[in-house]
């Protein structure tokens, strides 16, 4: 069984108490005495001096399945140009020096998540051996099994908790042995917390008095969006901000000295519900700088690095500490407080944060030990052969052309479609269908191709729809898409490196249209690219009809793309998309781009091809 907190702060008692015998550094397991200046209260009347201490809080967030640092797409270690680690292993390292370092007794572990997506590890567990299993022979969760073994505090919900659906991630959290939060994660009849909303956790300073932390943890209202299918009508996800202003006030009133935030929403990024959500997608910034009492927010979500940002409360005057590690288990922020006692209570001093690199450090043997034998059996099951490439496919120049890999997605989709509406009222219109570039290393090699290789190149938990949409509503669709070029001007030297991702759109938010051939000049404004736009070698008809084969992301809105989320539905699927193609190419035993690429569009500047 893996060990919990209560046994690793047990385990380093005797490990302190073996290093005093060698000479080593000793770390106490029992509350420690104050350090800062002795103790006068008999002097004094009982009136204690104000005495100062510290300690710390860790953070991790957007782990996405990452225990280990390895990658089940390239059935290798993880490596990236900057030779980053990644996964639970590495960050348990580095969470039990910052351990030794301060104290054990002195130390909290949270997360602020999207916990259980991401990687074929967590997807065997959710759909191959699902753990909302009834019975006896429930498997155990690895990312459950790793962060009970690294003693976690508290985690909240992320987004991506819910791709699975609200059996799955309560499931998870039946197998944490430390609460799973979500004070903005409600039942949709009573709007009742489904989820616990906080924990107030003791931290002994000293042998009187702990001081008490309160932990409020915040997800995602856009996950009403993004897993519509999942959640409406059972669960509604109001703002995080009005969330933290009625619930900080709670946890002052319950005792809480020091309160934090595990927040699964950026400091200060443009937002991506448009007009479907009141609330903003990002809102880690608005919330430190409008509610009151708020120390520390550890933000997650949007998979960037920020070691600390300072925000002054506008009610309060009050400085309020924001970090946000970097995803997958690449870093771990730390908050360190010093707190002073005053008045009866704690009272915090001075709060600062940083970031620990998981690079710097190797694996905790006694988590990748933990899951190894899960991992050797989803190692095999990535491994399975699927089918055979007649040549390489590379995902590598599929944002600047039209490219076979991203021709591949859109023909299954677009067969997928066309099979369901076969025989139906709809089934003489023609099919397009939507593709982005997820993954920038994904590559299909030439010759047999393994489950990994299909997997790799469709890296989301989408399922496929279908929309009706009309030519015009296309041509607003690419225009819209188009936006993910920063304009250039004929005759400028091209930059690769500073091309795309125009005004912080992700890959993920770039669309081609499959079946549609077009033109996209850079050299114009958004708004204004596309040119040439046609279908089956005719200028497309504003008017005409289109069935768009869309993932259930894009379809419910995310990316807020113009009319394919009021479109008329006409299906939807619940199988993944990634399964989808696993089977399609199965029961085409060879892939032949031949059978499906158009070259069909392009990056123009006045008329001349960019590339």
């Amino acid at each position: 069984m893996p060990l919990n907190r209560r046994d690793f702060v047990t385990r380093s008692a005797a490990t302190a108490a073996g290093a005093a015998l060698t000479g080593g550094a000793v770390v106490a397991a029992a509350p420690a005495a104050a350090a800062a200046e002795p103790d006068t209260a008999a002097a004094k009347g009982n009136k204690r001096k104000p005495r100062r201490q510290a300690f710390t809080v860790m953070g991790t967030t957007d782990l996405h399945g990452r225990v280990l640092n390895w990658d089940y797409f390239t059935d290798a270690e993880y490596v990236d140009k900057a030779h980053n680690a990644v996964g639970l292993a590495k960050i348990s390292t580095l969470a039990n020096q910052v351990r030794e370092d301060k104290g054990w007794d002195r130390c909290l572990l949270i997360d602020s998540g999207d916990i259980i997506q991401g990687t074929q590890l967590t997807y065997y567990y959710a759909r191959i051996e699902p753990i909302a299993t009834d019975g006896d022979n429930v498997p155990d969760h690895p990312m459950a099994v790793a962060m009970n073994l690294m003693g976690y505090d508290a985690a909240a919900l992320g987004n991506h908790e819910f791709n699975y659906g609200i059996p799955t991630v309560k499931a998870f959290e039946d197998q944490l042995e430390f609460p799973l939060l979500g004070a903005n994660a409600l039942h949709a009849k009573n709007e009742k917390p489904a989820f616990k909303p906080y924990v107030i956790k003791e931290v002994w300073l000293d042998e009187d008095t702990p001081i008490k932390v309160g932990i409020l943890g915040l997800t995602n209202p856009g996950i009403a969006i993004w897993d519509k299918a999942n959640v409406a009508g059972k669960m509604v996800f109001p703002g995080i901000v009005e969330t933290a202003a009625k619930y900080v006030p709670r946890m002052k009133a319950a005792g809480a000295d020091v309160i934090v935030v595990s927040a699964h929403s950026g400091i200060d990024e443009a937002t991506t519900y448009g007009d479907q959500l009141p609330w903003p997608e990002d809102a880690s910034g608005e919330m430190a700088a409008t509610v009151p009492d708020i120390d520390a927010v550890l933000v997650g979500h949007t998979h960037k690095e920020v070691a600390q940002r300072l925000i002054v409360n506008k009610k309060t005057g009050k400085t309020v500490v924001l970090s946000e590690p970097l995803c997958w288990g690449q870093r771990l922020s730390c908050f360190d407080f010093e707190v002073e006692f005053a008045d009866g209570h704690w009272k915090v001093a001075s709060v600062s944060s940083r970031v620990l690199n998981s690079n710097t450090v190797p694996e905790n043997p006694e988590i990748s030990n933990a899951i190894l034998g899960q991992h050797k059996k989803v190692v095999a099951y990535v491994n399975q052969n699927i089918g055979t490439s007649k040549i390489e496919l590379s995902i590598a120049d599929a944002r600047f052309k039209a490219t076979p890999i991203i021709d591949l997605i859109g023909k299954v989709q677009a067969d997928a479609v066309k099979a369901a509406l076969a025989g139906g009222q709809y089934a003489n219109l023609p099919v397009l269908a939507q593709a982005a570039p997820f993954n920038r290393t994904a590559l299909i090699p030439s010759g047999q191709v393994k489950l990994r290789d299909a997997a790799g190149l469709y890296i989301y938990e989408n399922t496929l729809e279908a929309r009706i949409l009309t030519g015009a509503q296309l041509k607003d669709y690419l225009e819209f898409s188009a936006k993910y070029y920063n304009q250039l001007a004929a005759g400028a030297p091209v930059n690769k490196d500073t091309l795309t991702n125009a005004e912080d759109t992700p890959d993920y938010n770039y669309d081609s249209l499959y079946g549609l051939s077009y033109d996209i000049d850079i050299a114009q404004p958004k708004g204004s690219r596309i040119v040439n736009l046609s279908f089956q070698g005719k200028p497309i008809d504003p008017n005409a009809q289109f069935v768009l084969a869309v993932n259930n992301y894009r379809a419910n809105g995310g990316g807020n793309f113009p009319h394919v989320a009021t479109a008329k539905a006409v299906w939807s699927n619940s199988d993944e998309i990634r399964n989808t193609m696993i089977a399609w190419v199965k029961a085409k035993g060879v892939i032949d781009p031949a059978d499906f690429f158009t070259d069909s569009w392009r990056l123009v500047r006045a008329g001349q091809p960019v590339f």
